[in-house]
């Protein structure tokens, strides 16, 4: 989701994900509790938990507050009961938008998330109506000042389905269930990971080619971002790097 990961690069180097930095961690921390329930509070036995509790110290959340969230899980710990929801829809310019919720509200989300899309220019869709334009995969995300080859050389274990670069970094997608196995393995072959994560990739872009598209586009887009219950927001944009600048500045 190249438009959408350079977007989230350059509120970060303005400051915003600093700002958020509070939401975030409540976000990932309310992951790692579902996670924790669903399939247990071991993360070698449960692939979803240790793939959230990686994602949770890469953002640098407390260990001992992460620790806390899977107690809550499994219910050593009282805890509230979140229940997974995902919505369907379409920004501006035909940009297809996933919303994945965890909410002890259904109706009150549902009310919100269409309120959102509304009031942003888009709309929100019957369920498959969108999820088939995209594909969960695994990502790993590598400085740049890595070599390629370096990042192949151990990726090719793992059956890579592409390395992308993007910006300062290398975008390594692979299959969901094989994330953890290679980062660890460009770990031991002391290559540096900035993150991994499993995640939901376009199988194709929308391009927009104006400032104007782009602008109504991301600010659905941050607003769906910033509501308490949306844990994470994908859609099939592309912005070409001018644009996207003369957008951030």
């Amino acid at each position: 989701m190249s438009g959408h990961s350079k977007w989230a690069t350059i509120k970060h180097k303005k400051g915003a994900a600093d700002i958020k930095r509070g939401k975030l961690f409540g976000k990932l921390i309310r992951q790692v509790e579902v996670a924790a329930r669903e399939g247990g509070g071991d993360p070698e036995m449960n692939p979803t938990l240790r793939t959230m509790y990686q994602k949770a110290r890469d953002a640098s959340v407390p260990l001992d507050t992460i620790e806390r969230a899977i107690k809550r899980g499994t219910g050593e710990l009282e805890g509230v009961t979140y229940e997974q929801i995902t919505y369907e829809g379409y920004a501006p310019n035909g940009v297809a938008v996933l919303v994945e919720v965890l909410t002890d509200n259904r109706n009150r989300a549902g009310s919100e998330i269409r309120s959102l899309f509304t009031r942003g220019g888009g709309s929100l869709a019957e369920p498959g109506a969108v999820a088939w334009q995209f594909e969960r995969k695994g990502v790993v995300i590598v400085p740049s000042t890595v070599e390629e080859d370096d990042v192949m050389t151990v990726g090719l274990d793992y059956d890579l389905d592409d390395i992308v670069q993007e910006g300062d970094t290398w975008r390594v997608t692979v299959a969901p269930t094989d994330v953890h196995d290679l980062r660890t393995a460009l770990e031991e072959a002391g290559i540096a990971v900035e993150s991994s994560d499993v995640t939901m990739l376009p199988k194709a872009d929308v391009p927009l080619d104006s400032a104007e598209k782009a602008k109504a586009v991301l600010r659905l887009i941050d607003e769906l971002d910033d509501h308490d219950d949306v844990q994470d927001v994908y859609a099939n944009f592309d912005i070409p790097d001018d644009v996207l600048q003369a957008v951030a500045g």
